[in-house]
């Protein structure tokens, strides 16, 4: 397989989400935008400029940094990508002396979450960036704009055994092609596509349990 056929990076995010929210953007095309997809939008323009580099001391910050895995099949761009310097487990860059410990950094909108569809997405990009420079690495971090934080991802064997079985799974739906069926939870209430979806649909009720609901 090419390069190019590979899936986009930022969708397995969707499918630890949601399968059928991941199967309705990347399979059929659909995407509306609602209070949380916009300022996720808002906060990722001033991040990502690819353009930007900039060196203090013993760290290199480069931004909107393209990634690519052949072992995911994945490909995409990181928000952010920090060279730490570490003369010890560190790589060598052009046009810098000494050697950089790269460190993935993920910008969310919102809030740190139970579920490990953020997480997913950070170790994707690490293993990317492990497939480029031929190093290991441990940890990602993820910078939450609403409480301002970083969270620190630690790159286990099982984070990194949930990534690989979640693109291998995106890659099965797309070999049918068919778009997951709804499965209701209280995160549906957050989809910008919600009423696209119709997850309730799911659910045994009646046309006027449904409606009620929605209205």
């Amino acid at each position: 397989m090419e390069s190019e056929d590979y899936l986009e990076l930022g969708g397995i995010q969707r499918y630890a989400f949601c399968p059928r929210q991941w199967g309705l953007v990347h399979l059929e095309g659909h995407w509306e935008e609602n209070v949380l997809t916009y300022g996720g939008q808002k906060l990722h323009r001033n991040v990502n400029k690819p353009e930007f580099s900039e060196s203090r001391g013993d760290l290199i910050v480069s931004r909107s940094v393209p990634v690519l895995s052949h072992r995911l099949r994945l490909y995409g761009i990181a928000d952010m990508v920090e060279f730490i310097r570490d003369d010890t487990h560190g790589v060598e860059l052009s046009h810098r002396s000494g050697r950089w410990r790269p460190l993935p950094v993920e910008y969310k909108y919102g809030q740190s979450k139970l579920s490990s569809c953020d997480r997913v997405q950070v170790c994707a990009q690490a293993i990317c960036l492990e497939e480029t420079f031929g190093i290991d690495l441990y940890e990602g971090h993820i910078f939450y704009g609403r409480p301002r934080r970083r969270e620190v991802v630690v790159l286990t064997d099982a984070l990194r055994q949930e990534t690989l079985e979640l693109t291998h799974a995106m890659y099965r739906c797309l070999s049918t092609g068919m778009t997951p069926s709804p499965r209701y939870g209280t995160h549906c209430d957050r989809c910008s596509l919600v009423e696209t979806c119709v997850p309730a649909l799911s659910q045994r009720q009646t046309v006027s349990q449904y409606l009620e609901r929605m209205l």
